[in-house]
């Protein structure tokens, strides 16, 4: 009798281990993708089945090396394993649980938000003019996202990509001590990469994914500006369509990353004055609809009466058009001039 437990024992625990690696399939697992092509897609950030299935069979088929056929049945392959095809409502409840929320620092501003702050799987930006607090928000999520789920971080690190030299060490160890954390271990779970051009700025995307196939546990990542590299190399008129398809497929690009690794992605736009406009605000966002459209949260900042600085929710899949106030102290984000 004992034997024949043990032997069950064994059978479960292996059929266990079969189960989950079910679950995670490897590249190498797909039809014609052998440990050559692996290391090739690997090393252009390919690392899961999920850019696989999402990618074109022309990309898949110059980046690994193999005809346009072989790419087609590869991505079918990827497709029909990761089954993506339609779940009922419950099924998609379900897959939502496991979104994490961020706290800005401010319960008005979280409130803005739904009551707990910046939600990952999704792309939060918030635009407006010099000085409204784009960047001050985003270097305070940095430092929240590493607190403990219950005070409203993610128990993760943080990706800053830099595109104008805004990222200051010296405000984060600033917020970290009025938080009370470790100044010197705060700014440590911050990666931060100064990017030069909008290539070198879609680059960076790969590298990321690189990081956390790697063991990185990064929860966000904030891109402080979206669009000023591209606004900066694509002038007039006549470049405007090439600027617009290049913006968009790397927007794509951030969109595929949060789905895929669960991340919450902050980023900041800079804005012009429409000309046309004859009445009331004249501030309009950079990138058009392509931005407005990828962007799941629209914050449209600006500075208020007192010092304060003032949030309006422009857009939401879920939430009400409203807007708040909110103050930027020594600790960051805040709800009012007494916490500064």
């Amino acid at each position: 009798m004992a034997a024949k437990s043990d032997a069950k024992e064994i059978k479960e625990a292996v059929s266990d281990e079969n189960e989950q690696e079910k679950k995670e399939p490897k590249l190498t697992d797909l039809p014609g993708v052998g440990p050559a092509v692996a290391a090739k897609l690997e090393s252009a950030g390919i690392y899961d089945l999920m850019s696989i299935a999402v990618i074109t069979p022309s990309d898949l088929a110059e980046v690994a090396g193999v005809s346009p056929a072989v790419a087609r049945k590869v991505i079918q392959a990827a497709r029909k394993m990761l089954d993506l095809g339609f779940v009922d409502g419950t099924e998609y409840a379900k897959k939502r649980e496991s979104i994490h929320y961020i706290t800005t620092g401010s319960k008005n501003f979280d409130a803005l938000l739904g009551g707990r702050g910046v939600e990952s799987r999704s792309i939060t930006e918030a635009f407006g003019a010099y000085g409204s607090g784009k960047t001050q928000v985003g270097l305070t999520l940095a430092v929240n996202v590493q607190l403990p789920i219950e005070q409203g971080g993610a128990n993760g690190k943080c990706v800053f990509i830099d595109t104008e030299g805004t990222f200051r060490p010296s405000r984060i160890k600033q917020i970290a001590e009025k938080l009370g954390a470790s100044p010197e271990k705060v700014l440590k779970n911050i990666f931060v990469a100064r990017a030069f051009n909008s290539d070198h700025q879609i680059l960076l995307l790969d590298k990321i994914s690189e990081m956390i196939k790697e063991g990185e546990p990064i929860k966000l990542m904030i891109i402080d500006s979206l669009t000023a590299h591209f606004r900066a190399e694509f002038t007039g008129r006549g470049q405007l369509a090439d600027r617009q398809q290049k913006l968009n497929r790397y927007i794509h690009q951030l969109m595929k990353l949060a789905e895929t690794y669960n991340l919450a992605v902050y980023v900041t736009n800079q804005v012009m004055a429409n000309p046309a406009q004859m009445f009331g605000d004249p501030t309009t966002a950079i990138g058009g609809h392509i931005v407005g459209h990828a962007s799941t949260y629209r914050l449209y900042l600006r500075r208020g009466k007192g010092g304060s600085r003032v949030a309006k929710l422009i857009d939401s899949p879920n939430l009400p058009d409203n807007e708040t106030i909110f103050f930027v102290s020594e600790a960051g984000v805040v709800d009012g001039k007494e916490e500064e």
